[in-house]
């Protein structure tokens, strides 16, 4: 990892927080045109405020430096990334049975602490919201975007997801800085429960904060409930949808990142923009019946290495 750092889970309780910060970053931004989002990107139109300007050009800056180094890929993996039935076991325990972060007196602590196997019973009814800044072209392919991943995502896992603005409990929001910094009540209501800390977490979300990801769980069940995401909307097209990727994936049970992990966007070196076969092939470990929420690594490892064998046909 150089220029972008992701980080997975920090449990709070029944809380799930994740998103993507940049450990080296780019210059201070400079509103300059010449910096906007390029040829064929979509962007905010309207009003937009100095600060968010700035973001753009930031967060343009940010995308080019890792198309320049080769990261970013959108292949999902190829001849270059191999991996075996074991390999793809050991990631999925660092993935889905660890967490990166836990609460400190001081915020958000460096974990890698084991915890219990944590995902969605009920079907997953994502609810996508733009902010009133965001172009009727950006919510245009965004919402095509956002529909065909969900639609992959449900049928890679083989669990119900879906777009459903009618009875949503998966909230994902694309919102400007000032629209973000304005969510807490919209947060309070749709996430009961949340402390001042956890929606502190997304309305004051640092520049180096890229996007974020809270979800709730029943008690210890490890059976999660309600989910909310956030996006900037000042993202190039790139970014912004390698942000829908892991965030959402996130928000389904994968909370960690891990360097071991590849093919995958759970590795803090964003080789990877997109959601990859390796990836895909955790999913379908995690929703798989012989599975259960709520179950240790003791409990849920010999079960992850049978399915490994069972998806890649033993090939350890």
């Amino acid at each position: 990892m150089k220029n972008f750092k992701r980080f997975g889970a920090l449990a709070l309780g029944a809380l799930l927080l994740s998103g993507c910060t940049a450990s080296t970053l780019p210059p201070k931004p400079q509103t300059n045109p010449a910096m906007m989002p390029g040829a064929g990107e979509t962007a905010p139109t309207g009003p937009v405020s100095p600060e968010s300007a700035a973001a753009h050009s930031y967060y343009a800056q940010v995308q080019q430096a890792l198309l320049s180094q080769g990261l970013l890929r959108t292949d999902g993996g190829g001849a270059d990334t191999p991996f075996t039935d074991r390999m793809l076991a050991e990631t999925f325990i660092q993935i889905a049975l660890r967490d990166e972060y836990v609460p400190g007196t001081g915020g958000q602590v460096a974990s890698g602490n084991a915890s219990n196997l944590r995902r969605w019973a009920a079907p997953v009814r994502v609810s996508l919201r733009f902010g009133a800044s965001v172009s009727a072209e950006m919510q245009a392919a965004d919402s095509v975007r956002v529909a065909d991943y969900i639609a992959r995502l449900s049928r890679v896992s083989g669990h119900s997801i879906r777009l459903d603005d009618s009875n949503p409990n998966f909230f994902l929001y694309i919102v400007s800085e000032g629209e973000r910094r304005a969510l807490g009540p919209t947060m309070q209501a749709t996430m009961p429960g949340l402390g001042a800390a956890d929606i502190a977490g997304i309305t004051q979300m640092p520049q180096s904060t890229y996007c974020a990801v809270l979800a709730q769980s029943r008690g210890k069940s490890g059976v999660y409930t309600r989910a909310f995401a956030v996006v900037r909307a000042e993202h190039p097209d790139l970014l912004r949808l390698s942000c829908i990727h892991e965030e959402v994936a996130q928000g389904l049970g994968l909370p960690n990142d891990s360097p071991r992990a590849r093919p995958s966007i759970f590795n803090d070196d964003e080789e990877f923009a997109l959601l990859t076969r390796m990836d895909e092939a955790m999913l379908r470990i995690l929703y798989n019946p012989a599975l259960r929420p709520g179950m240790t690594e003791a409990e849920a490892r010999p079960i992850v290495f049978d399915l490994a064998a069972r998806i890649l046909g033993g090939a350890s």
